[in-house]
C-alpha cells in the first residue's frame, strides 16, 4: 500500500465503506510523509497533496531530496520536457515555473549547503523568482549575511545523521553555522574520553540562567596534552536569546594560538573562550570565561566569568 500510495489513497475515496483505508492513508501523510515520496506512483499525487506533504515542518527528508521529488512530480505533469534543465527552452522553462508555483515557495532553499546550491538549484534558476536567487548566491557567496526574515527555517530532522539538540531550539542557529562550515555530561574526564582525536566539531555552550549560545568550530583534533592548536578556519560564535538576529561571529587572527588545549582543559579556542577545571581533571568546569585575544571580535558583553548549563559537542561529516 506504501509502495502504491496515490492509487490507494484515490481509491479509498471513492466509497464510505472504505473508512479505514481512508485513516490509514490520512495517518500516513501525517505521520511518515515521507515514505508517500517513495511510493512508485509518487508523481500521481494532485497538487494539493503533494503542498500538504511539503510544507510540513516535520518532514523527514532533506531538503535537497524534497526539491528533487518536486521537480520529478513537475516532469511528470509536462512530459514533452526532458529531464535536462540545460536544454530547456524559455517555454520548458515558464511551464514548470507554472506548473510549479504554489511548490517553490514551500522550499526551504536557505537549508541547502552550497555545493548543493551550486549542483541542483543553479540549474533551474529560471524557475526562482529573481530576488530570491540573489538571496541564495549571496549567501553562499559571504557566510556572514543573516538571513532575512522572510525565509522559512529549517525542518525538524530527527533521523541518522542529522544533529539533533537538547540545548538550540532554534534551527536557525543551526542553519547559521553549518552554512559557515559547509552528548556530553559537564566533566573533564568525558570530553576527552569522547572527542580526542575527533576532527571538525561544533561545541555549543549555553550559559546557566540565560538563553545565551557561544561556541565554536574546531576543524583540527581535540587533544589533552597542553598547547595551542594552529588553525586558520576556526571560528567563535554567540546568540544571546537563542536565536540569530543578534549573533556573532568571529574568525581566527593569531592562527597560531587559534585551540587551547589541555588535560583539564574542555573545548577552549585561544583565550576566547575558556573552559576549565582549577581543581583537576576529575572536577566539572569551574573556571569559564570569554576574551578577546586571538579572534577578531569579542563575543560577549562582558569577560565575567559564567557557569556552564550543559554543552554539546557534534563532529560535521561531510556527505
Amino acid at each position: 500500500m506504501k509502495q502504491h500510495f496515490e492509487l490507494i489513497h484515490r481509491t479509498s475515496f471513492k466509497s464510505n465503506s472504505l473508512l479505514e483505508l481512508q485513516q490509514f492513508c490520512t495517518g500516513l501523510m501525517a505521520n511518515s510523509p515521507e515514505k508517500i515520496f517513495k511510493s512508485l506512483d509518487f508523481t500521481s499525487l494532485p497538487e494539493k497533496s503533494l503542498i500538504q506533504l511539503i510544507k510540513r515542518d516535520v518532514l523527514q527528508m532533506r531538503e535537497i531530496e524534497v526539491w528533487e521529488y518536486v521537480l520529478k512530480w513537475g516532469l511528470a505533469q509536462n512530459p514533452t520536457i526532458l529531464s535536462d534543465p540545460n536544454i530547456w527552452s524559455n517555454d520548458d522553462f515558464e511551464k514548470m515555473k507554472g506548473t510549479l508555483q504554489h511548490c517553490l515557495p514551500l522550499i526551504r532553499f536557505f537549508s541547502l549547503s552550497s555545493k548543493e546550491f551550486l549542483q541542483k538549484i543553479r540549474p533551474y534558476k529560471k524557475l526562482l523568482k529573481r530576488q530570491l536567487y540573489e538571496d541564495l548566491l549571496d549567501s553562499h557567496l559571504d557566510p556572514y549575511i543573516k538571513p532575512t526574515n522572510n525565509i522559512s527555517f529549517p525542518r525538524i530532522i530527527k533521523i541518522d545523521g542529522i544533529i539533533v539538540s537538547k540545548i538550540i531550539n532554534n534551527l536557525s542557529i543551526i542553519s547559521t553555522i553549518s552554512r559557515r562550515i559547509d552528548k556530553m555530561e559537564v566533566e573533564i574526564r568525558k570530553f576527552h574520553e569522547l572527542c580526542n582525536d575527533r576532527s571538525y566539531t561544533v561545541t555549543f555552550i549555553k550559559v546557566k540562567g540565560t538563553e545565551e549560545i557561544i561556541g565554536g568550530y574546531n576543524p583540527l583534533k581535540w587533544i589533552s596534552s597542553s598547547s595551542w592548536g594552529k588553525s586558520k578556519d576556526s571560528f567563535i560564535f554567540s546568540f544571546k536569546n537563542n536565536n540569530t538576529n543578534d549573533a556573532i561571529i568571529s574568525n581566527i587572527v593569531d592562527t597560531d594560538r587559534a585551540l587551547n588545549h589541555g588535560l583539564t582543559h574542555g573545548p577552549s579556542f585561544g583565550n576566547d573562550i575558556i573552559v576549565y577545571s582549577i581543581d583537576d581533571k576529575f572536577a566539572d568546569y569551574n573556571y569559564n570565561c570569554c576574551r578577546k585575544y586571538y579572534y577578531e571580535k569579542k563575543i560577549r558583553d562582558t569577560e565575567d566569568q559564567f557557569s556552564i548549563d550543559d554543552y554539546e559537542v557534534f563532529q560535521i561529516t561531510k556527505r
